[in-house]
């Protein structure tokens, strides 16, 4: 009899469990579905942690050790910078480039032509020139070509680089060899001799090279970025023109 009444004691036991466990309150029942439902999103959910003890490049798609990488970022950064330049300040911007420009082509001139003696009024000169002559002229140059011939199909562009050839390049050429010879302290018969001799021969070697590099500029390049172009052309026809202005004096004309 004993071993029936435990038996039938254990028996209660556990239905009485099952009861227990079929009445639990609804509220237990859904945290536990939802701890259920949710242990597996949690366990392939991205964790939230705090990486400020690692590089933040450590975590990105490009390594900070790639130079390439942090080189063109740079170049990206110079020239978005320059572009904002141009634009709020044109002729500024425009005139600086120009007279750096002429600088670097004075400095290769006189290195390429071997002085003995390096003359910085020389270089001064040719940065003053591309300051205040040369960067605003051509960017009011290049911005009257714009509105002129608005379009930039051949025919246009062709009507630029005939005005360029027959106006502006050799009025240019007139001033800049006209300027530098003052500024040198030539009188005016010296100036006059410097351009009997030297402005044909100069305007002749100009149409070997502008021309191409006219066609690029108004073809191909925005207004606001064409002095820019222009003036990297110019660099190696800079060190030519440097070394012309700075030959010795044609022989004078006495005027009355």
């Amino acid at each position: 009899m004993s071993g029936a009444l435990r038996r039938n004691t254990t028996l209660t036991r556990l239905l009485h469990n099952q009861s227990v466990n079929r009445r639990r309150s609804p509220a237990s029942q859904f945290q536990s579905r939802a701890y259920l439902r949710g242990a597996p999103n949690a366990f392939f959910r991205k964790p939230k942690h705090n990486h400020s003890l690692f590089p933040s490049a450590f975590f990105s798609a490009k390594p900070s050790s790639s130079s390439a990488a942090e080189a063109a970022e740079t170049s990206t950064g110079l020239v978005a910078w320059y572009l904002g330049l141009v634009k709020n300040r044109p002729v500024l911007t425009k005139s600086v480039t120009a007279a750096l420009i002429y600088t670097a082509a004075d400095l290769s001139s006189q290195t390429i032509a071997k002085s003995d003696t390096y003359d910085p009024v020389r270089t001064l000169r040719m940065a003053a020139y591309g300051m205040v002559i040369l960067g605003p002229s051509l960017h009011f140059w290049f911005n009257f070509m714009a509105k002129t011939f608005p379009k930039r199909d051949m025919f246009s562009t062709l009507k630029k680089m005939a005005m360029g050839q027959g106006v502006y390049g050799p009025a240019m050429t007139v001033v800049f060899f006209s300027v530098n010879a003052f500024l040198q302290g030539e009188n005016v018969g010296e100036v006059f001799e410097r351009l009997k001799r030297d402005l044909v021969p100069t305007l002749l070697r100009g149409v070997m090279y502008w021309p191409v590099c006219d066609f690029i500029t108004f073809r191909f390049i925005p207004v606001h970025l064409q002095t820019l172009v222009s003036n990297g052309f110019a660099y190696l026809w800079t060190i030519y023109l440097t070394y012309m202005a700075n030959l010795e004096k044609a022989s004078s004309i006495a005027i009355d």
